[in-house]
C-alpha cells in the first residue's frame, strides 16, 4: 500500500516502524489500511488542530479515539499532570487523588457506588465479567454484533446474522471455549434478545448503550429499558460498556442520557484525560467482592496511577452542564453541515452529544449487518480527500467522530466547506 509517502518524513517513520512494529503501529486502526493509505505520523497537537512530522496540520475528529474531550493540550489538564509529575509518576501506593476522582465518577453517577481503576479498557472490561460470573455463579455472557469490548478472549468473538448465536473466535489464538461462552445477538433486535434470555442463564448482559464502534448506532426506542427488564428477569446483571459515551453524550453518561441504570458500568477514555486510564464500578454489594475486601482476584501495578489521574479529575472539572449544551450545538451544527455538504447523495449523519458518524448508506443504520453493507470504498475515497484538505477523520466506516469542546464554529465552517469539496470530488 503506497499513498506518496515514500519522499516524506512520514513516509520514512513508516518505513522504519514497520522493521520493529508489528503494521509499523501499536493498534491496528492507525495503519489507515481501511481507508487505502498509509498512517500520518504526528508530531504535536492543540486544541483542535494537529500537526504532522512533515509540517501539514489537520482539524482532528479522532481526539485519541474519544479522550479528549476538551481538545489537545488543555491548559487545565497540562497543568495538573505537571504538578503531579513533579511529585511523582507512580507510587504503587494510595494516593488522595485516587479517591477524589472515585468519588467525582460516584457523584455524577447514582448506579456508582464504588470504583476500582485499571489501565485500560479492555482490562476494565474483562475484570467486570470475572465479577458477574462470581456474584451470580454462573458463566455465559451475552454481548451485541457488532459491540466492541476490548479485546479479551471471551469478548472478541462474532457471530451470523440473524438469530442469537453462540460466539465464534473473533482472531486467531482465541480458543474456541473461551468464545464459546458468549452469545452474541443483532443489536437492536428485541425478538433475538428475549428469545436468547428464554435460553440461556446468563452472568451478565454487557452493551454500549450507545454503541460507536460498528460506527454510531443508537439504541432503537424501549432498548435499554429491555436490556433492564430481561436481565431483571433473566437473573443477569446488565453491564453497560461506557467507555466511550461515559462523560461524553451527558454529565453522567449514556445512562443519564437514556434514563437507564445498569448494574455495572465500565469506563476509559475522558476518565483519564488523555492518559492511559479505565475503570469500573457499580453497585456496593457488588463491588466488595473485589479483593482485598472481597473473593474475586483483579490487581493492577499502574491501576490509578496518579499522572493518569490528574489528567482524568482536571477533564472532569470542565465538563459542567454548560460544557454538554455547547458540545451538543457543535455535534449538531457539525451534523448539518454535513447533510447540507453531501446533498442527494446517499449518506446517512447520525449523532448523539460529542458523536457522529457518516455512513455511506441509502439506508438508516440499525444493526452491525447495516454498517457492514455501507459502501465502505466511498467511505474510504472520501476520507482520503478530507485529509488532502486538512480534514483528520476517523479511517474507519465503523469508528466514529469525536466532535470536542475546542472545535470553533470557524473549524466546523472550515470542515463542511472541505466534506463538500470530498464529496464532489468522489461523485
Amino acid at each position: 500500500m503506497s499513498t506518496g509517502l515514500d519522499d516524506t518524513k512520514s513516509g520514512a517513520l513508516y518505513n522504519r516502524a514497520l522493521s520493529v512494529l508489528p503494521g509499523g503501529v501499536n493498534s491496528p486502526v492507525r495503519a489507515m489500511r481501511a481507508i487505502g493509505r498509509d498512517p500520518i505520523f504526528i508530531e504535536r497537537g492543540s486544541g483542535c488542530e494537529i500537526s504532522d512530522v512533515d509540517g501539514n496540520s489537520f482539524i482532528d475528529y479522532v481526539c485519541s479515539w474519544g479522550p479528549l474531550i476538551l481538545g489537545h493540550a488543555h491548559p487545565a489538564v497540562v497543568e495538573a499532570v505537571t504538578n503531579q509529575l513533579q511529585r511523582g509518576s507512580t507510587f504503587g501506593a494510595p494516593t488522595e487523588i485516587e479517591v477524589d476522582l472515585a468519588e467525582e465518577v460516584c457523584r455524577r453517577l447514582p448506579s456508582v457506588e464504588m470504583l476500582r481503576m485499571t489501565s485500560s479498557g479492555t482490562e476494565a472490561a474483562m475484570s467486570v465479567v470475572r465479577l458477574a460470573r462470581a456474584v451470580t455463579g454462573r458463566e455465559p455472557v451475552l454481548k451485541f454484533s457488532g459491540a466492541y469490548h476490548g479485546h479479551v478472549d471471551g469478548l472478541l468473538a462474532e457471530a451470523g446474522s440473524g438469530l442469537a448465536t453462540a460466539g465464534v473466535p473473533g482472531s486467531p489464538g482465541v480458543p474456541a471455549a473461551a468464545a464459546a461462552g458468549t452469545i452474541v445477538v443483532p443489536w437492536n433486535d428485541p425478538d433475538a434478545l428475549a428469545a436468547a434470555c428464554a435460553k440461556h442463564q446468563f452472568a451478565a448482559i454487557l452493551a454500549e448503550p450507545v454503541p460507536a464502534n460498528m460506527g454510531l448506532v443508537p439504541p432503537a426506542q424501549g432498548c435499554l429499558e429491555l436490556l433492564r427488564e430481561l436481565a431483571d428477569t433473566n437473573g443477569a446483571l446488565l453491564v453497560f460498556d461506557e467507555v466511550i459515551s461515559g462523560f461524553r453524550v451527558s454529565f453522567g453518561g449514556a445512562q443519564e442520557l437514556f434514563g437507564v441504570q445498569p448494574d455495572l458500568t465500565v469506563f476509559g477514555k475522558i476518565l483519564g484525560g488523555g492518559l492511559p486510564a479505565a475503570a469500573y464500578g457499580g453497585r456496593r454489594d457488588l463491588m466488595e467482592r473485589i479483593a482485598p475486601a472481597g473473593d474475586v482476584y483483579q490487581a493492577g501495578t499502574l491501576s490509578g496511577n496518579p499522572l493518569a489521574v490528574a489528567a482524568g479529575l482536571a477533564t472532569l472539572g470542565e465538563l459542567d452542564d454548560d460544557a454538554y449544551l455547547k458540545l451538543s450545538a457543535t455535534t449538531e451544527r457539525l451534523a448539518e453541515g454535513m447533510r447540507s455538504a453531501a446533498g442527494e447523495r446517499p449518506v446517512q449523519v447520525v449523532t448523539q452529544p460529542g458523536l457522529m458518524t457518516v455512513f455511506f448508506s441509502e439506508e438508516p443504520i440499525t444493526d452491525y449487518l447495516g454498517a457492514q453493507r455501507t459502501d465502505r470504498e466511498a467511505f474510504a475515497a472520501w476520507c482520503r480527500a478530507l485529509l488532502a484538505r486538512g480534514i483528520y477523520p476517523p479511517p474507519s466506516q465503523f469508528e466514529t467522530w469525536f466532535p470536542s469542546l475546542a472545535h470553533t464554529d470557524e473549524a466546523i465552517d472550515r470542515t463542511i466547506e472541505a466534506a463538500a469539496a470530498a464529496f464532489a470530488e468522489i461523485a
